[in-house]
């Protein structure tokens, strides 16, 4: 299973984001407290809309907490202090779970939680000017990297709300 992990995010409207592509991915959404805003906020539900009912979600009070329960050995930490982008992992094996986590949108993840997994920091590529790009953009980049590489487990690879061949059938009408 991949799990999202987000370190103390701020922007509900991201985590709003975030919440819906966990949904559609069959990912499981970790948030790292404390918060700056409250899950059952108007704009994270706004955003989220009516995903967030079918959402697998686990909160923790702080990093301490989340090392504790959630059991996750295989997490990967999206930074921009790596040098290796994420596409050179090899994630292919949809047998073992997967954590990706990701940041605050001001400050990222603490320095010392990246200093202690060094051969687990990725990267996403950008321009050398740029400091980095929307939280919940980078959360959809890393994890279809991932389902693309384990051949999308799960995911519908065609309509299925209104069939496979809806275009054609569209216009003998």
């Amino acid at each position: 299973m991949l799990h999202i992990i987000l370190y103390r995010p701020e922007k509900p409207q991201n985590t709003g984001n975030i919440m819906r592509t966990c949904v559609a991915i069959h990912a499981k959404l970790h948030i790292i407290g404390p918060l700056t805003f409250s899950i059952d906020s108007k704009d994270l539900k706004r955003v989220g809309m009516d995903y967030i009912d079918d959402l697998k979600m686990e909160y923790y009070e702080d990093y301490e907490d989340f090392v504790k329960r959630s059991q996750l050995d295989n997490v990967y930490y999206i930074t921009r202090y790596s040098n290796k982008v994420y596409s050179s992992f090899d994630l292919s094996n949809p047998v073992n779970d997967i954590g990706l986590m990701f940041g605050r949108e001001s400050t990222g993840i603490p320095h010392d939680i990246l200093r202690s997994h060094p051969d687990r920091l990725m990267r996403i590529p950008m321009v050398p000017e740029a400091r980095s790009l929307n939280l919940s953009n980078c959360v959809a980049i890393v994890a279809y990297e991932v389902l693309r590489q384990q051949k999308y487990p799960e995911l519908s690879t065609s309509e299925a709300i209104k069939g496979e061949d809806f275009l054609i059938n569209e216009t003998k009408k």
